[in-house]
């Protein structure tokens, strides 16, 4: 008989701003926000620490309503590399316990701890409270652990339960979901977003049991595979291990930016369209790959009336040439456009081949590209993202010297 698996679901309370806690002690107890910079269209929150919460400061608020509920708070502007330096510290504490974790987010991990709970009794609790106490000693963060037999219990545990109990750790069976889930409205349900949940209510399925108990095949037959898979989370079923190389297999290669300004002129979306692909080259050709598929990514500047697209195009070979990717990306934007503002801009590049092999032909001049790209790397490299920049890149439009101080567009 196969044994039973015990996993966690580890997660950071408010990551950002308790790492920014940690580190500034007078901030103790202080509401405390982190939040983008409200001068480029990005002043929301990032993060909310438990005080600025209790006074009704929500994620992804914009900066000034929260200020309306909390005259007082402070205001931290986010540092990205030191986020990932403490969700990496995280990652290696967990690792102390058990070979089997597998990052899910910056700031959540599950862990397989099943071949280590003989060192602690047997007992799920206790080696999660010395998880918890080790991060909280070592990076100043409170940890909270959903404990289950797989990886869609142990999430479900951790989102609806062991967040909202103060010791922050649970540990939720299989046969006891309908004690603690089920009677759970469907959008606290991890995969449910407001408009799936309007189409769930239609259906007469107001609960998380109300879905679970829904005959499969009615759900496959309105979203096919997605069907099932919220079917198979709302009964707590899943098979995947939990993968040390989950994440190592990369599908695309991608990046994008909110404008600080609307956008309308089509050769300032241009610039932002060629300082998007000199950037996703770069990181393709630094893990050595190409791609054959560019995607473009628009949106408008109207959040109540939202335009634009997502369209991608085939390559005749796989590349990893900025020219190469920057015409295709440009021709979708032409072929696409609708001439309204544009507020944000997305490149990715897909169907990814290692760079090593690439097709040869007589009548084009691939070697000086790549030579050319290959210096600006260099150069880059050595001496900073702004040491080397193409013309157009220190326009007005430009955002190339802007992005290399941020760190997936926020500050490092």
């Amino acid at each position: 008989m196969k044994k039973q698996r015990t996993i966690m679901l580890i997660d950071m309370q408010s990551f950002y701003a308790s790492v920014e806690k940690a580190g500034h002690p007078e901030y103790k107890d202080r509401p405390l926000v982190v939040a983008g910079d409200p001068a480029r269209r990005s002043g929301i929150i990032l993060a909310a620490c438990p005080l600025a919460k209790a006074y009704g400061v929500t994620t992804a608020e914009a900066l000034w309503q929260s200020l309306k509920k909390c005259p007082d708070l402070v205001i931290v502007r986010p540092h990205m590399r030191k986020y990932i330096q403490v969700s990496m510290q995280i990652k290696r504490i967990i690792e102390s316990f058990t070979d089997l974790v597998e990052p899910y987010s910056i700031d959540e991990l599950f862990a397989d701890v099943t071949g280590s709970l003989h060192f602690y009794n047997n007992d799920p609790f206790e080696l999660a409270r010395h998880i918890q106490n080790r991060i909280s000693v070592e990076t100043g963060v409170f940890a909270r652990a959903g404990i289950g037999e797989n990886k869609v219990i142990a999430k479900l545990c951790c989102d609806m339960i062991a967040k909202k109990n103060s010791e922050g750790i649970f540990f939720l069976k299989k046969d006891e979901l309908d004690q603690h889930i089920w009677h759970k409205p469907t959008r606290d349900m991890w995969g449910i977003g407001s408009r799936m949940e309007t189409h769930l209510y239609k259906m007469g399925i107001h609960t998380i049991g109300d879905l679970a108990h829904t005959p499969l095949f009615k759900l496959r037959n309105k979203w096919g595979v997605n069907g099932e898979v919220i079917w198979r989370v709302a009964n707590g079923m899943d098979d995947s291990p939990v993968s040390v190389s989950t994440h190592h297999m990369q599908k695309d290669i991608g990046n994008g930016m909110t404008l600080p300004r609307d956008y309308s002129e089509a050769r300032d979306i241009e610039i932002v369209i060629q300082d998007i692909s000199t950037e996703v080259c770069r990181r393709a050709r630094r893990k050595g790959l190409m791609g054959s598929v560019v995607s473009l990514s628009i949106s408008g500047a109207d959040f109540d009336h939202p335009t634009g697209f997502h369209r991608q195009m085939k390559l005749e070979d796989p590349t990893n040439l900025t020219k190469e990717v920057y015409e295709a990306a440009k021709r979708l934007f032409y072929i696409n456009w609708d001439r309204q503002p544009v507020r944000r801009v997305g490149i990715s590049l897909s169907g990814l081949t290692d760079a090593d092999t690439y097709q040869i032909t007589l009548f084009d001049d691939k070697n000086h590209l790549r030579a050319i790209d290959k210096v600006m790397d260099s150069i880059k490299d050595r001496f900073g993202d702004t040491a080397i920049l193409r013309a157009a890149s220190l326009t007005a439009a430009g955002q190339a010297i802007d992005r290399a101080g941020k760190i997936g567009g926020h500050y490092k």
